[in-house]
């Protein structure tokens, strides 16, 4: 059997989930797309992944050479029956056959009709309440959440770096986002669990841990403490093996005091803040179902700043959200420009099924959407350019991910998002932690010497 995983590090736990439950049905992962079956983990988040996904299907229908395709993840989960209609190479699958999933690869090597799911909200298959939901969980499918009293995960590689998931699923409704809607509603996972798993992560070799969810600053609400995390984040960093804790997916509207101490004061926690900011005009932002406006969000950044000036600190934003003015995409430019983020992602808007901005009117010519996002893209290069120079003759820690490559990441750099710290003539065991000094930039990139 050969996986492939699209998408997120939310994805890529569930895909090692998934290759824990196969190798206990008895099935051996390969790398070769000669496989018997080919299971592709999709992303369905926005136009260019869903179709990302759907072309990796394809292509593994023609490579496998009479092998079968299965899709599986939040493409397959968001659309279903109708996913299998339109690509009759792949059985599609859903978040609910992940237990028996070992079972339904039998079904399909053997040629047995399966038929596929009807998608549905996965909001309503939980309490309303989240304090009623811990008691509901067991019932319902839900990626990364198999507890138990072994860690059910199989690691795909073997860097020093692994996501963990802290929760599942959104109760924001963000009228942009669809992902609610097939990862169902919030739901932590226990304390117990996540530091069982880190712990297992460490004896695989794990030096830094990342920890995802679609919403990290609710982890807790729905376990009677929403400062659970507070007390999570030392214990996990305390972890025999572990050098690095990285948390990530925070809502600036959730963000509190006692967060901003934990994440900044606690050693092994790196004092990184991957906030989900989308916007800045409050006008657009309210339109958006989100909240704040940039003296808001300045002020969040400055008591961050206040507690760890040299803190990580990334944003994504959305150029062209229905109704949005000229003056409206000029505060978000000057809020960019005020703020002095590490990394910003620019997306152009665009229409997502079952959302309610897909319903507004006045929508942005996409000649106009794709100007702006041109144009912000330009503006965030040099930005993240002039943050990155005013880090020359800093000292950094620099951890590093592969050996024989002197490219590492620096508290401030997550994996594969954020840049990397170039050391050069470093040749060091993977996971190694070294201090070095800043001495120039490229771009977000940083050039350094060892101390």
């Amino acid at each position: 059997m050969h996986l492939v995983t699209l998408g997120c590090a939310r994805n890529d736990v569930d895909s090692e989930e998934l290759a824990a439950r196969m190798s206990d049905a008895g099935w051996s992962l390969t790398d070769s797309e000669l496989a018997d079956i080919t299971v592709v983990n999709t992303c369905g988040f926005v136009d260019a992944a869903k179709k990302d996904s759907v072309d990796t299907l394809l292509a593994a229908a023609d490579t496998t050479r009479g092998g079968k395709v299965v899709a599986v993840g939040c493409l397959a989960e968001r659309y279903g029956g109708e996913l299998a209609a339109a690509l009759p190479e792949a059985v599609v699958l859903s978040f609910d056959d992940y237990p028996t999933i070992g079972d339904r690869l039998d079904d399909v090597l053997a040629g047995r009709t399966l038929v596929p799911h009807h998608p549905r909200d996965r909001r309503t298959l939980l309490p309303i309440s989240p304090t009623s939901r811990p008691a509901a969980v067991a019932d319902v499918g839900i990626p990364g959440h198999a507890g138990g009293p072994r860690v059910l995960r199989q690691r795909l590689d073997d860097r020093p770096v692994a996501p963990l998931k802290l929760a599942s699923g959104c109760d924001r409704r963000c009228s942009f986002c669809a992902i609610p809607s097939f990862r169902g509603a919030f739901v932590s996972r226990p304390p117990a669990e996540v530091l069982g798993e880190a712990q297992w992560l460490a004896e695989h070799g794990v030096r830094e841990i990342v920890l995802v969810s679609e919403n990290s600053t609710s982890y807790g609400k729905d376990l009677g403490d929403v400062r659970l995390l507070e007390q999570l984040l030392p214990q996990l960093a305390a972890v025999d093996g572990i050098a690095r804790v990285r948390l990530t997916y925070l809502q600036p509207a959730e963000m509190r005091p006692s967060l901003i101490e934990a994440i900044t004061s606690s050693p092994g926690v790196v004092p990184y803040f991957d906030l989900s900011f989308q916007h800045a005009s409050a006008t657009v932002l309210r339109r958006m179902r989100r909240f704040g406006d940039p003296e808001q969000f300045l002020d969040l950044l400055a008591r961050v700043r206040l507690n760890a000036p040299d803190a990580g600190i990334r944003s994504n934003v959305i150029v062209g959200f229905p109704g949005e003015t000229d003056a409206e995409f000029a505060e978000l430019e000057d809020f960019l420009v005020a703020a002095r983020l590490d990394v910003i992602g620019v997306f152009g808007y665009s229409d997502e099924d079952g959302t309610t901005a897909a319903t507004l009117d006045d929508k942005v010519d996409v000649d106009v959407v794709a100007d702006r996002e041109a144009h912000l893209g330009r503006v965030v290069e040099r930005l993240m350019s002039e943050r990155a120079l005013e880090r020359v003759g800093s000292t950094v820690e620099v951890m590093f991910d592969k050996r024989g490559d002197a490219e590492g990441r620096a508290n401030h750099q997550a994996p594969e998002v954020d840049g990397t710290t170039l050391v050069p003539g470093v040749d060091v065991v993977p996971g190694t932690v070294l201090r070095a000094k800043v001495i120039d930039a490229v771009g977000a990139d940083l050039i350094a010497a060892l101390v």
